[in-house]
């Protein structure tokens, strides 16, 4: 490994070099079930043709042309997911960092237009994660994300997570909003059931509160809808989304509701490459595939692709946690982003997984995380099943 990048990150010896569908190459030639998909980024796998030959089109014709002038695609783009969301206005951005930190920025400002601005506090949960930002780790407060960057941002207020007597108990008069993953996913996978994002959003109601959801890891087909708020009925204010919508490209994007969205105004907030030619293009080739019919919903109301196909997944990890009680502790998640708990050192058991030809990605709480492209095939889930089960079997042998 070259002594010029810095040292951020904890990186595995595996030098990749190609993918194809659901399966990624190292530069030894060897292939992997690819079931990190870029930390739940490469919504179609790798290097779908639709999503190749919009980039390669638009490539063609305009890379860049900035904000300062109209660009047609962005604009189709928001008007498609204001069509499909509970949205009225999008703002682009490049990745799920700066969704976040415009989403913050827009409580405040939003407040500062209302007759209560001295409201500007905003409500967290325990080992949330949130990003890197100044802001963003100041949100999640996770110690080993702050160690080093003290002082923190102020005007976060951390509740257990899930816990909704601690969370009516944080709410002050200078409380701005509720933020929130429905699904933590750094955190160990661990939704919040719907019937507490209900309640949440009707403590929000109560106390005139914004509430604010990160989806930069649920959004875009992840959890079998558009987006995982979708699956408790409940509507909010406002969505940080990144991570699928470019399926490897960096896009994200903030949407939000008519009166948060009025706040905006020129010189309020700005992107350089935020919504580009290059990235509106790719993120309209993702929603032509995962808004066709019969990918996320099917006829009258049957489950869609995803929905399929994470059943078929979640019924073999569970069969694998009956097997090997031993190993998995327990299967959580939903859709297609899936926690298996361990009772093995959940870094070892993705190495054997990694041995094995299969790549997963960790989560806190000693959780192994599994997420396949949304357009994974059952011969796909079948390998990474049989894949799982050898894996059981040899630490079992070892131990």
């Amino acid at each position: 490994m070259t002594p010029h990048l810095m040292k951020a990150y904890n990186r595995i010896d595996l030098e990749a070099v190609r993918g194809e569908g659901a399966y990624l190459f190292d530069s030894a030639g060897r292939r992997y079930l690819d079931f990190l998909s870029g930390v739940a980024v490469n919504a179609l796998g790798h290097c779908h043709p639709v999503l190749v030959d919009a980039l390669r089109r638009q490539a063609e014709t305009l890379w860049h042309a900035s904000n300062l002038v109209r660009i047609p695609d962005q604009e189709r783009l928001a008007d498609r997911l204001c069509h499909a969301s509970f949205a009225d206005a999008v703002f682009f951005t490049n990745s799920g960092g700066e969704a976040v930190d415009f989403s913050l920025k827009l409580i405040r400002r939003y407040f500062k237009g209302t007759n209560e601005p001295g409201r500007w506090r905003v409500i967290t949960f325990d080992e949330g994660f949130h990003g890197r930002s100044m802001a963003a780790i100041a949100a999640g407060g996770q110690p080993k994300l702050t160690q080093g960057y003290e002082p923190v941002v102020d005007g976060f207020d951390r509740v257990p997570f899930a816990d909704m007597d601690a969370l009516r108990s944080a709410i002050r008069a200078d409380t701005a909003a509720v933020f929130l993953e429905p699904i933590q996913g750094e955190g160990g996978v661990r939704p919040f059931p719907p019937v507490i994002l209900r309640e949440i959003r009707s403590i929000c109601d109560e106390h005139g509160l914004l509430l604010v959801l990160d989806e930069v890891q649920t959004g875009f087909g992840r959890t079998g809808r558009l987006f995982a708020h979708e699956n408790a009925g409940v509507k909010p204010d406002i969505v940080a989304a990144a991570k699928g919508i470019g399926a490897g490209f960096p896009l994200g994007a903030v949407l939000a509701v008519t009166k948060v969205a009025d706040c905006v105004v020129p010189g309020s907030h700005g992107s350089t490459l935020g919504g580009s030619p290059l990235g509106a293009a790719v993120g309209n080739a993702l929603l032509d595939v995962i808004l066709a019919d019969g990918f996320l919903d099917g006829p009258d109301g049957a489950p869609g692709h995803v929905s399929r196909m994470a059943e078929e997944l979640r019924a073999g990890l569970q069969a694998i946690a009956g097997d090997h009680p031993d190993i998995v502790e327990e299967v959580r998640g939903t859709g297609l982003l899936i926690g298996l708990k361990c009772r093995v050192d959940n870094k070892s058991f993705m190495a054997t997984l990694r041995d094995h030809g299969l790549l997963t990605a960790p989560a806190g709480h000693n959780v192994v995380r599994v997420l396949p492209p949304l357009n994974v095939e059952q011969r796909h889930i079948d390998e990474a099943l049989q894949i799982l089960h050898q894996a059981c079997a040899g630490l079992r042998a070892a131990a």
